[in-house]
């Protein structure tokens, strides 16, 4: 057993990125936390029905997400942490991939999917520049 306390990964792995992403041109973009607290500055997603907050003033990425009753995100992204990357071409990302939700837009400006990997939920989002709108 290596380091990591995985027996298919050497323990060199441990202490660098996950090559695979860096690769494949995704930049980490934030990590997203399910909470049934609400939390200051919350700002509603109407498309997907849900209150995120934190990511503006996370020097880290850290958002924090509270999903409503009627939310159509799966379960599985309304319970555990997620993270998220940056993609050029959504479509070429989610391509041979566990796809759990979307393509979707939350809000203009941005196209997301939703993928499954080893379980645990993964956000890949595109982001269209031209827009104007100021991600935040």
């Amino acid at each position: 057993m290596s380091d990591c306390g995985m027996r298919a990964i050497p323990s060199q792995r441990c202490f660098s990125a996950p090559l695979p992403a860096a690769a494949q041109g995704m930049r980490f973009h934030h990590i997203g936390i399910p909470t049934r607290e609400r939390c200051p500055d919350e700002h509603f997603l109407e498309r997907i029905k849900v209150w995120a907050s934190g990511f503006a003033s996370s020097e880290f990425g850290v958002e924090w997400l509270r999903f409503e009753p009627e939310s159509p995100i799966p379960a599985l992204i309304q319970t555990v942490p997620h993270v998220a990357f940056e993609v050029d071409d959504l479509n070429a990302a989610i391509t041979g991939r566990n796809v759990i939700y979307g393509p979707f837009v939350p809000f203009d400006g941005v196209r997301c999917a939703m993928v499954e990997e080893n379980g645990a939920p993964v956000e890949l989002m595109q982001f269209d520049r031209s827009s104007g709108r100021q991600i935040s």
